[in-house]
């Protein structure tokens, strides 16, 4: 039996149990990666087991690199970059203006007497142009998939980037809009394609891949790059 198993970029360390009766992926506190699998069990279901769950493998590892490595906290100060859509726009502090926040060319201009409560704007402005930008797309994505969302919304979903209600509301996080436009793009076919399916089988992905073939790459990016978009 196999010690070892290489899947694309990924390397496992197998451990065979006559009592296993089930697979087991496992992402260990250093990142590396063991499967534990039933002895006798054919390498070739081991593989298929690792690509099925390839997503969940690099979010993992994107998560256990990003707690490796120093989070530098965004400041509040003229010069600072904050994301939107995949750009940076540095910060400028303004002396006055109608609204705590906005973007206009090019910058993001807070308030100079709003700087405290910085987080707080910029993640009222984020969920509000979330809202904004999302509707029209949910509506166009959602007629390719051939599903009609009962309703959408935008919070703090954790560590999740979008769901699904059972009532057929669509649910995103905040920072999804701080992703470029095509990766936020693929968060709604996932979650529209949820309700055709609730769980990850080989239809819910062959649906994903008739509305975007170029799915994977996308969800790849996001699984890879998607925690240094974040740091706010």
């Amino acid at each position: 039996m196999i010690s070892t198993l290489k899947v694309d970029d990924l390397r496992f360390e197998v451990r065979w149990s006559p009592r296993r009766k089930t697979l087991q992926l496992t992402v260990d506190r250093g990142g590396e990666l063991l499967i534990s699998a039933p002895e006798g069990c054919d390498p070739a279901l081991l593989e298929d087991f690792v690509r099925e769950k390839r997503f969940w493998l690099y979010t993992k590892l994107a998560e256990k690199e990003a707690l490796r490595r120093p989070v530098s906290p965004k400041e509040f100060v003229s010069g600072e970059g904050f994301p939107y859509l995949g750009r940076s726009y540095r910060l400028l502090l303004v002396e006055d203006q109608d609204v705590p926040l906005r973007l206009e060319r090019g910058r993001f201009r807070l308030l100079r007497g709003e700087a405290p409560r910085g987080r707080e704007h910029f993640v009222a402005w984020y969920s509000d142009r979330a809202r904004r930008w999302l509707a029209p797309r949910v509506e166009l994505l959602a007629a390719r998939l051939g599903v009609a969302a009962r309703g959408l919304d935008v919070r703090d979903l954790g560590f999740r980037w979008g769901s699904c209600g059972h009532d057929g509301t669509v649910y995103f996080h905040w920072t999804t809009i701080l992703l470029p436009a095509r990766i936020v793009e693929y968060v709604v076919v996932h979650e529209l394609a949820h309700l055709h399916k609730r769980h990850h089988t080989p239809e819910f992905w062959q649906r994903v891949e008739r509305a975007m073939p170029d799915w994977e790459a996308r969800r790849r990016w996001l699984a890879e790059h998607g925690m240094a978009f974040v740091a706010l």
